[in-house]
């Protein structure tokens, strides 16, 4: 193992930081359980709501929340909203998930890290075969204000199935791995914020109808419970010996 001049290896300094800050099994177990719940309870009020606006035949709902949204003439407001989706969009989408991912491995998380990865592909799959299929026009500048016009198709928003996706399952691995503290709170934070208000600024900006965002929660939500799902059937059967959240002769809790 190769060392630095003062004798620390940093990868061993990350890992033994992971350690004191991951919460003990039981901890885990009992959040995950919740997590689920929740999780569950949310995909089965957006399927009610997708159901009712879909077999409503029109979306003039789409219209009038789009116009009232945009009524809203706050500065504050109209930056947060910029700002949520700027996130979003190319390169920086690329640089945080980047990075983000980077992280998890350096912590020792190899398996959270390889789960990471897959969530940004698999999303993103999802989302532009479903975009081909359906192949339904953004909202159109003669009816709302469009911030800035975008080419590709409208139906579900891309954004809020990334930010659901990716920065869903972060936000799943945090409430489940780390003890309680200031940081996992932040941490939990700074993920759940863009998460709920990214629909709302896809609306604001013009760039995704109501039924969108409705549509990209609901199939974003079945895509983190399928990967929420695959993390669990995989974490006994690879990186058998990842030192970190493995849960060895963890009895206490937190």
């Amino acid at each position: 193992m190769t060392q630095t001049k003062k004798g620390v290896d940093p990868k061993e300094t990350l890992e033994s930081a992971a350690r004191q800050v991951i919460a003990p099994k039981p901890v885990r177990r009992k959040r995950e359980t919740i997590f689920r719940i929740f999780l569950l309870s949310e995909v089965i009020a957006f399927s009610i709501l997708a159901a009712w606006v879909s077999l409503r035949g029109n979306f003039a709902f789409d219209l009038q929340f789009t116009l009232a949204l945009q009524n809203i003439h706050n500065p504050i407001f109209a930056a947060l909203m910029t700002g949520i989706s700027w996130i979003g969009f190319f390169p920086q989408v690329i640089i945080l998930s980047t990075l983000a991912i980077l992280i998890i491995f350096l912590l020792g998380l190899k398996w959270e890290g390889t789960m990471a990865l897959i969530s940004v592909v698999f999303v993103e799959l999802l989302n532009g075969f479903v975009k081909a299929a359906i192949h339904r026009p953004r909202p159109s500048a003669d009816l709302v204000h469009v911030l800035t016009r975008l080419n590709s198709y409208s139906f579900p928003s891309g954004h809020v199935m990334y930010y659901l996706g990716f920065f869903g399952f972060l936000w799943f691995l945090i409430f489940i791995l780390l003890k309680k503290s200031w940081l996992r709170y932040v941490l939990l934070t700074l993920l759940g914020v863009p998460i709920l208000l990214v629909g709302v600024s896809r609306v604001y900006l013009g760039q995704h109808w109501s039924s969108d965002v409705i549509a990209a929660y609901l199939l974003g939500s079945l895509a983190l419970l399928l990967l929420i799902q695959v993390y669990f059937w995989g974490k006994p059967r690879f990186f058998k010996h990842q030192d970190i959240a493995t849960g060895p002769k963890e009895s206490h809790v937190d």
